[in-house]
């Protein structure tokens, strides 16, 4: 560690070093949620471009649709319409296979708390993620990565064992531990003190500096804005500033 993440960003007949493709892109992208006659309008279209290496900051009144643009990001929902593209793949013509391995090797989700399995130690939390992405030294690429943020005396302690500010940097080394290309953080700091919350936004700022990662940060915190590269508003389920 570090090393470069792994990449769904190339097609095969071009060369990557010959496009500029951003990490993540919405155009036009709708997502309606129904219930019965009832519709609910959570974006409507979404317009955004991330470029790689780039940390940024969604803000943004709760419903606005910070999660559910996390959500087709992270190819665990589809729009109603429009596009989503990470790096040269549109996420609506990938297969099932290639969508799999999408969310098992090049998209990381942290989210407010739950990342890890609580009766699992350090180690075994970023083992098992490491095997569901192929890697075939899943133990000894763990130790590294929580060397890398500084938690290699935490490694044989359980999740559930650990505070709130470790088991977000554990949840962030295994996002780097599988070399993943793109994190997507929803509130990863809402439970924290401002100590703790320190911490969290330099491990994410090591994951886009020394992992070369392109990371999303959903917050309300004034803290993860002025760590980030540019800070993104959004009402009513569009891009407002």
């Amino acid at each position: 560690m570090p090393e470069r993440p792994r990449s769904l960003y190339v097609e095969p007949e071009r060369p990557a070093e010959q496009i500029d493709w951003p990490a993540l892109q919405f155009t036009d992208v709708f997502k309606i949620y129904r219930s019965g006659p009832v519709e609910t309008v959570a974006l409507r279209g979404l317009e955004l471009r991330v470029e790689r290496r780039e940390l940024i900051a969604v803000f943004g009144p709760s419903g606005c649709g910070k999660s559910t643009m996390l959500a087709l990001a992270a190819a665990l929902d589809q729009p109603s319409a429009g596009e989503v593209r990470v790096g040269s793949n549109s996420l609506g013509l990938l297969d099932d296979a290639r969508l799999s391995r999408f969310r098992g090797r090049d998209v990381a989700l942290v989210l407010q708390s739950n990342n890890l399995w609580p009766a699992l130690t350090a180690r075994e939390n970023i083992s098992v993620a490491l095997r569901l992405s192929g890697d075939g030294h899943p133990s000894d690429t763990a130790d590294r990565a929580l060397a890398a943020f500084g938690l290699a005396a935490r490694a044989g302690h359980r999740a559930g064992a650990l505070s709130g500010g470790e088991q977000q940097r554990v949840a962030i080394a295994a996002a780097a531990a599988r070399r993943a290309a793109l994190v997507l953080a929803d509130e990863p700091t809402g439970e924290l003190d401002a100590g703790n919350e320190r911490i969290v936004l330099g491990a994410l700022r090591e994951m886009r500096d020394a992992f070369s990662s392109t990371v999303v940060v959903v917050t309300h915190s004034s803290r993860v804005a002025e760590a980030a590269d540019r800070v993104i508003e959004m009402r009513d389920g569009e891009v407002v500033a």
